[in-house]
C-alpha cells in the first residue's frame, strides 16, 4: 500500500483527525491535493501561522497567528462544503491547553459532519491527552518511481536523453526528499560534469544527513578485494550476490542480500573486507560508532538506535559496518542499566529481521561467546564467516599485495615464499606491521630494507596467536566445527 492509498483508506474509516510525520510539507500538500480531489472533488483548505488560511476564499487569511482561531473557524463555517482542512506545523500549538481541548471537542463534530483535519509536523511525540483522538503516521521519502519522474522533468527541459543516467539516478537519489533532489540535480546539470562526477555529487549530498547524528560516519576508502590476501569463500560469496543487483534478477525472485557477520581473529581482514564491499558494490559506507549509543539519559539510548535506524533506510542503498559487535551487548551488561542494553539489542535486532530497504550490514566480532544466540540464528544475517589466521598460501598473497604497494618496481626481489615460512601465526595486520618496522630500521641506517630485515621484525613481533594462546584456540575450534562457514 502506498502512501496515497494509505491516507485514503484512513479518511474512509473514520479518522478524521491525522498527523502526519514530514519534513516534505510542500510534497504532502501536493498528494492531500490529489487525495481530495480523487475522493471528494475538490481541493483542500490549508493554514499555516503567519499566513492564516490561504487557499479557500470562504477562509482567507483567517486564523492569522491564532491556532485556536484556525479550529474554530472550521466549525463556524461548516456550511461550506470543504472536507480536508490542511493544518500546517500544528504539532508546535498541540501542548497549549486550549487547543488540545477544542481539538477533542472537534472530534465528535468532525465525525457528524463527514469533515476531516489532517496536521503536519516534525516530532513524533504527540501529548499523551490527546493521542487516542489522533491518528498518527509519516509520509515516507519519495520512491524510485517518484524519483524518476521527477529526473525526467528535469531531462526533457534540459533536452537531455539518457536512459541509463536516468535509472542510475533513481536508484543514487533515493534518500533524499524531492526538494533536495531537485535542487542537487539543477546544481548538477548546469555543470554538465561526467557521470561519475554526478554520482561523486549525490554522495556528498547523502553526506550531509549523516551528520544529522554522532553515531553515524560516513566512511570514504579506496581499498577493493583484491587487496586482501585470503578470504577466498567470502569473496566469491559476495560476488555471486553481487549478480543479483539487476532488474533481471529481481523478476526472477531473488531477495537482496541481508548482510554478513564476520567473527574471528584480531587483524585478519574483517574490518578491511567491509570497506572493500562498498567500493565494489559502489554503495556508500556507513560506521555505526557503537560508543555514542549509549547515554545517562533515560530514553536516550533507544532514541540514538531509532535515530541511526531512520538515518541508514534515508541512505539506501548502503553499508552499513558495526565494528565489534559483540560489544553492544557487553558495554552494559554488568551494570545497572535499567533494561537499557535489551532494549537497545531487541530495537536493533527487530530491524534487522524485518527492514525492507537494502542496508547490507557488515558485522564485525572478535568472540562469539558474547552474541545472543538470536543474532547467530538464520534472518538477522545472510551468512556468519568465520575469519582464520592466514594459511601459508595466504600469508604469500598479503606479503605481495603489501610489498607490490610500497614497492611497486622492485616487491619481486623479496623472499617472500620465505619470510611466510617464518611468520606462522601471524595476522594480515601483523605481516603488514613486520614490514613497516623493516622499513624504520632500514631509513635510520639510510639504506633500503630487505628480506633480512622483515625476517628480525618477524623475530621482534610476538604475535596475538601466542600471548592469547587459549583465547583464540578456543575460537579457531569453533570455527571449524563446522557450525560456521570458513571465510
Amino acid at each position: 500500500m502506498n502512501f496515497e492509498q494509505e491516507i485514503s483508506t484512513l479518511l474512509s474509516s473514520s479518522n478524521f483527525l491525522i498527523y502526519i510525520l514530514t519534513e516534505e510539507e510542500e510534497r504532502l500538500e501536493y498528494i492531500l491535493n490529489n487525495i481530495s480531489n480523487k475522493l471528494f472533488k475538490q481541493n483542500i483548505c490549508s493554514w499555516n501561522f503567519i499566513d492564516g488560511y490561504t487557499n479557500n476564499p470562504n477562509y482567507l487569511q483567517h486564523g492569522k497567528r491564532n491556532p485556536l482561531e484556525a479550529l474554530e473557524i472550521i466549525q463556524n463555517y461548516q456550511k461550506t462544503n470543504t472536507k480536508i482542512f490542511f493544518l500546517k506545523d500544528f504539532y508546535l500549538f498541540i501542548n497549549d491547553l486550549s487547543v488540545n481541548r477544542k481539538l477533542k471537542n472537534l472530534n465528535k463534530w468532525l465525525k457528524k459532519h463527514d469533515k476531516y483535519i489532517i496536521m503536519s509536523g516534525t516530532e513524533s511525540q504527540m501529548p499523551q491527552t490527546i493521542q487516542e483522538y489522533i491518528t498518527y503516521t509519516q509520509l515516507p521519502l519519495p520512491n524510485k518511481q517518484e524519483i524518476r519522474v521527477e529526473i525526467e522533468r528535469f531531462f526533457q527541459i534540459l533536452n537531455i536523453e539518457q536512459k541509463l543516467l536516468i535509472d542510475n539516478l533513481s536508484k543514487s537519489y533515493q534518500g533524499l526528499s524531492i526538494n533536495q533532489i531537485r535542487k542537487s540535480i539543477s546544481k548538477i546539470l548546469m555543470k554538465k560534469p561526467l557521470e561519475s562526477e554526478i554520482l561523486e555529487q549525490i554522495l556528498k549530498e547523502k553526506e550531509k544527513l549523516i551528520k544529522q547524528t554522532e553515531i553515524l560516519e560516513f566512511f570514504y576508502t579506496t581499498q577493493k578485494l583484491q587487496d586482501i590476501g585470503g578470504l577466498k569463500n567470502l569473496k566469491k560469496w559476495l560476488k555471486i550476490r553481487h549478480s543479483t543487483f539487476t532488474k533481471q534478477a529481481e523478476s526472477y525472485g531473488i531477495k537482496m542480500p541481508k548482510g554478513v557477520l564476520l567473527v574471528g581473529i584480531q587483524g585478519t581482514g574483517k574490518s578491511i573486507s567491509a570497506k572493500a564491499i562498498s567500493i565494489e558494490w559502489n554503495l556508500p559506507l556507513l560506521k555505526l560508532n557503537i560508543s555514542k549509543i549509549f547515554t545517562g539519559i533515560l530514553g536516550g539510548s533507544e532514541s540514538k538506535i531509532q535515530k541511526m535506524i531512520e538515518i541508514c533506510e534515508k541512505i539506501a542503498p548502503c553499508v552499513l559496518w558495526i565494528d565489534e559487535i559483540d560489544k553492544i551487548f557487553t558495554q552494559h551488561q554488568n551494570s545497572n542499566d535499567s533494561g537499557t542494553t535489551n532494549r537497545v539489542a531487541n530495537i536493533f535486532l527487530t530491524w534487522l529481521s524485518e527492514k525492507k530497504k537494502f542496508i547490507f550490514i557488515v558485522a564485525t566480532a572478535n568472540n562469539i561467546n558474547k552474541l545472543p544466540i538470536e543474532m547467530l540464528r538464520k534472518g538477522r544475517f545472510d551468512e556468519i564467516f568465520f575469519v582464520d589466521l592466514p594459511t601459508l598460501r595466504e600469508r604469500l598473497n598479503i606479503f605481495k599485495i603489501h610489498l607490490k604497494r610500497i614497492r611497486p618496481l622492485t616487491w619481486h626481489k623479496y623472499n617472500i615464499y620465505y619470510l611466510s615460512k617464518i611468520s606462522q601465526k601471524f595476522s594480515g595486520a601483523e605481516i603488514e606491521q613486520s614490514i613497516t618496522e623493516a622499513m624504520y630500521y632500514a631509513f635510520h641506517e639510510n639504506r633500503e630494507f630487505s628480506t633480512k630485515d622483515i625476517a628480525q621484525s618477524i623475530n621482534d613481533i610476538i604475535p596475538l596467536a601466542v600471548t592469547n594462546e587459549a583465547t583464540i584456540t578456543q575460537l579457531r575450534e569453533w570455527g571449524y566445527s563446522g557450525k560456521v562457514k570458513l571465510a
